[in-house]
């Protein structure tokens, strides 16, 4: 195999599982031992979780942001610290009771004096009744001096209206919950571009401000993605702008990944959720030719006292389809069962991940592996 298949081989490992094969499989080591949770009692939603400063100059000195929670739980939280993962960005905040349904700031500033580099900061902010702590970001580009515009922004155009990617993301998105993130957009033109959007996703709010955007000049876009109980794991939502009463001629999507939002169970209720325990994290196939379909089995063990369920199975290839996934009741096992289409896999190593998203508090995702080599 290559070195990127030795290196996701070796990930699988760490993670605590090991291959299984329909065919040949190579056993690696066995899973860790589960670890208790705490009841997270708190209720916090932010207005982002990441800041984008975009493209700026060495020169234009320090950058500021702020990121805003607002507690939207029944009891007073206190944000206990916030760490910042370098000397390089300065934080503050304040540690009086935030009461239900106020809100805070985190004021971050990024001193900009590493010169020409993207870069990419975290702030870890720890929070009462919180079992986790928050992971706020700061990034952007920082170029020797200042780029136009058209420079910046003309990667993907729709007329004048620049993005460097039509392709969006969110970070995790929880249900009942919803996620947003920004980014800048330009006008490359020489007159002012009024948008709007059509055919929006229903779980999807997108919007540009200002608006219109002015000659030569950027915007942020703003969009948000509501969860929706009817759609788990990975999930494409998209909106087609429509300019100075124009529609564009390609959408923009959004990518998100939705996971189970455990934050209001109960401790007992944790304590008895289901807990699989998968005896092999990859299956590994022997050298096939391509066009041969082979069956693609991951056997798990449930050592939860409630019965595991998956909510959605993604692979990161068309390849890969699931046959039956059934839910493994407490105490018991089970297997889930795929096909695997080598025709629709290209020569040579492949390695596919499939992702589960799951109803176990303590393994809400799960990344498992199928690889081998296909000639032709």
């Amino acid at each position: 195999m290559k070195m990127i298949m030795l290196s996701i081989l070796a990930a699988a490992m760490l993670s605590g599982c090991g291959p299984r094969s329909a065919k040949t499989a190579q056993a690696v080591s066995p899973e860790p031992a589960p670890v208790a949770l705490e009841q997270q009692a708190a209720v916090i939603e932010w207005d982002k979780t990441v800041h984008d400063f975009g493209d700026v100059s060495a020169g234009d000195g320090p950058l500021s942001c702020s990121f805003t929670l607002t507690n939207a739980g029944n009891e007073a939280i206190t944000i206990f610290e916030v760490v910042s993962s370098c000397g390089c960005t300065d934080v503050k905040f304040s540690r009086e009771k935030i009461e239900p349904g106020q809100s805070a700031t985190i004021s971050a500033t990024y001193k900009n004096e590493d010169g020409p580099t993207a870069f990419d900061k975290t702030l870890t902010v720890y929070i009462s009744g919180v079992r986790r702590p928050v992971i706020l970001r700061l990034r952007g580009v920082v170029h020797a001096k200042a780029k136009s515009l058209s420079e910046l922004y003309s990667t993907e155009k729709l007329g004048d209206f620049g993005m460097k990617s039509r392709s969006l993301k969110t970070g995790t998105l929880r249900q009942g919950l919803s996620a947003s993130e920004n980014v800048t957009v330009a006008n490359l033109g020489s007159r002012p571009i009024e948008v709007s959007f059509t055919d929006v996703s229903e779980q999807l709010s997108i919007s540009v401000s200002p608006n219109p955007i002015p000659a030569g000049s950027t915007a942020t876009l703003s969009f948000t993605v509501k969860a929706d109980p009817s759609l788990y794991g990975k999930n494409i939502y998209s909106a087609t702008p429509v300019l100075n009463g124009t529609k564009a001629t390609a959408p923009i999507t959004v990518t998100s990944w939705t996971q189970e939002n455990f934050s209001s169970w109960s401790s007992e209720k944790t304590k008895n959720a289901a807990l699989p325990m998968f005896s092999q994290s990859t299956v590994t196939f022997n050298t096939v030719k391509a066009g041969e379909t082979l069956d693609i089995t991951f056997h798990c063990t449930n050592k939860g006292n409630n019965a595991f369920h998956v909510f959605k199975a993604d692979a990161d290839s068309p390849a890969l389809s699931p046959v039956s996934i059934p839910d493994i009741g407490p105490k018991a096992e089970g297997d889930l069962l795929f096909t695997l289409d080598t025709s629709l896999l290209p020569k040579g190593d492949n390695v596919i991940m499939l992702s589960l998203t799951t109803n176990s508090p303590q393994r809400p995702l799960i990344n498992l592996f199928v690889s081998g080599e296909v000639v032709h």
